[in-house]
């Protein structure tokens, strides 16, 4: 979890920092974080959409300029040529509905998160896939 919120640290979102690291047999696969598609502005340019259009979080996420860090983390490994099936994913929030879909589809068979995420619609689809997701709150900032 600390290299998923390591990886957090490059989001371009203006709104939430997300990281995310795909593991298999204790070795880092592949990883995401949340922005702009590569050669696009970043929102710190252009502004943000969702807050421009007051876009409650956890819905309408189609509506953005930026990928999620679980999508972006399956993009990087399909890049590369990396299969991520029967992976864990470690995220610093709880996979949205369309993450949970696209994580279902590419075989992450575990997902390991530290913040919740209002998506009653991911839980539903995750669990209906047999998939758990496990909560790891993240540890205290040291003084």
């Amino acid at each position: 979890m600390a290299i998923a919120t390591q990886v957090a640290g490059r989001s371009t979102c203006l709104r939430r920092h997300t990281g995310a690291v795909l593991v298999k047999d204790r070795r880092i696969l592949a990883s995401g974080y949340n922005g702009t598609p590569r050669g696009l502005k970043h929102c710190a340019e252009v502004g943000c959409l969702r807050e421009q259009r007051g876009i409650a979080s956890g819905t309408h996420h189609e509506l953005c300029r930026g990928i999620h860090a679980e999508q972006n983390a399956v993009i990087q490994a399909a890049l590369h040529g990396i299969a991520i099936e029967g992976s864990t994913i470690y995220t610093t929030h709880e996979p949205c509905s369309l993450c949970a879909k696209i994580l279902i589809n590419a075989g992450v068979t575990d997902i390991v998160y530290g913040e919740p995420y209002p998506d009653p619609l991911s839980a539903e689809l995750l669990g209906e896939a047999g998939i758990v997701p496990r909560r790891v709150p993240p540890a205290p900032a040291e003084a």
